[in-house]
């Protein structure tokens, strides 16, 4: 089926995977220095599900996010340097510095928010997609949240709001298979998230979330119906977090707190989506080495000068901290 999509299409998703993941990877360093100060959770290993989702979606559709967003930022097509400033907490970023990374926000490319409260922006997410709806405004709203997030009631009630109203809303959950370090297993009775959709009388699928195409196309499904009225729809996309729950690595300074077992990770590893669609990319002719590598030398300058961007600029002044806070 992949054969189907033109390089350009194909190179496109590539990219915008590529530059999630050098993004991230940059972090790395000024956090274990601690040049970053805020908390960080890293998108690596999961970058085909915000490329893939976001790739259906128009700019004027909406998303919301969680405490793990960096990814959704730039797959929407939010500014890279306003988004690095921002985890340096600087004026420059995207929350003027106040949010930090797990508050960013792009409305100009129609990512409404994120937050790191559990399952926090489902319910807006599905107020948004009412709105949409009361407004006639053929607008597909999508919720991005992680596994753990359905172990919160809001996300039942939303699911049973939105199937009462047919919202135009796609409830995509990134199920990375670990609730911070708890695994699903020990959290669930039922380990596929996908199958509450049913009683809720709504579609629900289940989606091998490291396959960017695979992704891109179920989605696509999901915005069409959507788009006719016959949503809401569950998506749970099948994924694997590379770095830590929190920070580049959970075992860092003298600590042990990812209990995940070595095979399974290095088993993970091997399905990392940037690689899986560089290797088809080249085993089907449609690209080079050499034009791979452009595109990677292109976006680690785009990245060096967002951070050379971020650490030019100056903090929130202390006087002027609440500004953009609280409403005055």
């Amino acid at each position: 089926m992949r054969q189907k999509y033109s390089k350009d299409f194909l190179l496109s998703l590539y990219t915008t995977m590529l530059r999630i993941r050098l993004c991230e990877e940059s972090l790395v360093e000024p956090i274990l220095s601690g040049e970053i100060k805020t908390p960080c959770h890293l998108y690596t290993g999961e970058e085909a599900i915000a490329t893939g989702v976001c790739a259906c979606l128009t700019q004027k559709d909406y998303i919301f996010g969680n405490h793990r967003s960096h990814g959704h930022y730039i797959a929407k097509g939010g500014d890279l340097r306003s988004l690095v400033a921002e985890i340096y907490c600087k004026e420059t970023g995207c929350c003027k510095g106040r949010g930090g990374s797990m508050h960013v926000i792009s409305p100009s490319c129609g990512l409404l928010g994120a937050a790191p409260i559990v399952a926090g922006t489902i319910s807006l997410a599905m107020g948004a997609a009412l709105a949409s709806q009361l407004r006639g405004e053929d607008r597909v709203c999508v919720s991005f949240f992680g596994d753990g997030a359905t172990g919160e009631g809001v996300f039942y009630e939303s699911l049973n709001f939105a199937s009462l109203k047919r919202l135009p809303i796609i409830f995509a959950c990134e199920n990375n298979l670990y609730s911070t370090h708890m695994p699903i297993s020990e959290c669930r009775s039922n380990v596929n998230i996908f199958e509450s959709a049913s009683s809720f009388l709504m579609q629900g699928f289940q989606v091998d979330g490291n396959d960017v195409i695979e992704v891109y196309e179920k989605t696509k499904d999901a915005v069409s119906l959507c788009r006719k009225g016959e949503g809401p729809v569950l998506i749970e996309f099948l994924t694997y977090r590379l770095r830590g729950h929190v920070g580049p690595d959970d075992n860092i300074q003298g600590t042990h707190t990812d209990i995940r077992p070595d095979e399974e990770v290095r088993r993970w590893k091997k399905k990392d989506p940037i690689t899986r669609l560089e290797t088809f990319l080249l085993e089907e002719n449609r690209t080079s080495s050499s034009e791979l590598d452009e595109i990677r030398e292109r976006i680690m300058r785009e990245v060096e000068e967002a951070h050379i961007f971020a650490k030019q600029s100056d903090y929130p002044i202390k006087e002027e901290l609440n500004k953009y806070v609280f409403r005055q």
